[in-house]
């Protein structure tokens, strides 16, 4: 199964779902991360790559703008907000069976917390979101 985490810049929020996720090593689950106006190459945000490390999960990021091939890969689309969601399947019509916002995804209300421009503990209180989150999904796909 392959899982696309998707956000603005794909430098906060979906690299460290996408490490998160990667890190459950769960056996026939492949993840990776995408923006919808993302910049190619970019590290993740120094913040995001501090709470990681704290957390000892590991993580070599470099951003990528969501594609056609990063579609067509996926079988489940992720997406932080309904926005992005929105412009996924603005931009991509035939992913709309499989694109969900992540809260929605495990049947929760509401947006995942930007936490871009943020101190450390912003980020940390993102991260810990994102962790919840993300063993909501390993239930629901396991």
């Amino acid at each position: 199964m392959n899982i696309l985490f998707v956000c603005t810049g794909n430098t906060c929020r979906s690299p460290m779902a996408e490490a998160i996720l990667a890190s459950k090593k769960l056996p026939d689950v492949e993840v990776r991360s995408a923006g919808v106006f993302a910049m190619q190459g970019s590290a993740a945000s120094h913040h995001a790559q501090e709470v990681l490390k704290e957390n000892g999960i590991p993580s070599n990021h470099a951003s990528s703008l969501v594609t056609e091939e990063s579609i067509s890969w996926a079988d489940f689309i992720l997406t932080m907000t309904s926005q992005h969601r929105a412009l996924v399947e603005e931009r991509y019509p035939h992913a709309s069976g499989k694109t969900f916002s992540l809260k929605g995804f495990v049947g929760e209300p509401g947006e995942v917390s930007d936490p871009y421009g943020g101190s450390v503990h912003t980020y940390r209180n993102t991260f810990e979101e994102l962790q919840e989150l993300i063993e909501l999904v390993m239930k629901k796909i396991i």
